[in-house]
């Protein structure tokens, strides 16, 4: 408000609503979850609503789970709009910890309120800048609750150098994971981002999926079920196959191991109105 701006706090859920007001009132900066954005995306598609024609939708600021750069790309050629990276957690002060500049190198960390540093998960010793390790937070203008070295589990590093945009703030790298989202499959350490990554690089994938980890015997197993789009989604077996081929090829290129690609109609895999699990180990509830 303070720059202008008519605020529509709309909260979570009712997508319906959401999309009905995004129209009617000419919206053009949103504010949510990738996941769920995608799924506005998804449902706007059902009800005919082109995000490239029928919004004025211009910016997106996203954040509150991990996202790619070809997540970012995908949901840019989608809808035409410039999306932003935005961190924050809620045992520091909710959104607004740090933020992408028009440049995209890394996120500027506010550190007039926050201190950040990175250490080694393992050991908890302070890494040097340019070191990727967990990092952890220490406020600084926060009086009822400060946090001193808070443990995030999100997995970055601090960036050197200066940004072209000006800003002599430190950034941080994206976060491109979270030390407690490890899987840890046939002796491989793997990251959901990285499956991500190799999914958002093949057109003709959707940006739904789902990891599904299991064992049989002594052996894990790791399926993934990727929405593709609906002209590719086909009879022809053949065309199927060949697309199957390249998504395990391009996924195992960056993670190393083997993994069985499921390919399935758009609309089928779930979604999210918070924040969305893409990842289910079976081998925890055997």
């Amino acid at each position: 408000e303070a720059m202008g701006c008519t605020v529509l706090p709309i909260s979570g859920g009712n997508t319906d609503r959401q999309l009905m007001l995004m129209k009617d009132m000419g919206v053009t900066v949103i504010a949510c979850t990738p996941s769920y954005f995608l799924h506005l995306i998804d449902e706007g598609m059902k009800k005919g609503i082109d995000f490239k024609a029928d919004m004025k939708l211009k910016h997106g600021i996203f954040g509150a789970e991990p996202w790619t750069e070809e997540m970012r790309a995908k949901i840019e050629s989608l809808t035409g709009i410039t999306a932003h990276d935005i961190y924050g957690l809620t045992e520091i002060s909710g959104p607004g910890v740090a933020n992408d500049c028009s440049h995209r190198r890394g996120l500027h960390v506010f550190e007039d309120h926050f201190y950040p540093e990175i250490v080694d998960p393992e050991t908890l010793e302070p890494l040097p800048d340019g070191e990727q390790g967990e990092l952890v937070f220490t406020t600084l203008s926060r009086t009822g609750t400060p946090m001193l070295r808070y443990r995030t589990r999100d997995l970055s590093r601090i960036l050197t150098g200066p940004c072209p945009c000006g800003r002599t703030i430190r950034a941080i790298e994206r976060i491109s994971a979270r030390s407690d989202d490890m899987l840890i499959i046939r002796g491989v350490n793997v990251f959901p981002s990285q499956i991500e990554a190799g999914l958002m690089a093949i057109d003709a994938v959707l940006p739904h999926y789902l990891i599904v980890v299991d064992k049989i015997g002594d052996l894990d197993t790791l399926e993934i079920k990727v929405e593709v789009t609906p002209e590719t989604f086909s009879d022809d077996i053949k065309s199927l196959e060949k697309l199957r081929a390249r998504i395990g090829h391009a996924v195992q290129r960056i993670i190393n191991i083997s993994a069985t690609i499921t390919l399935v109609e758009p609309h089928t895999l779930p979604r999210s109105e918070g924040k969305l699990r893409r990842v289910t180990d079976l081998r925890k509830k055997a």
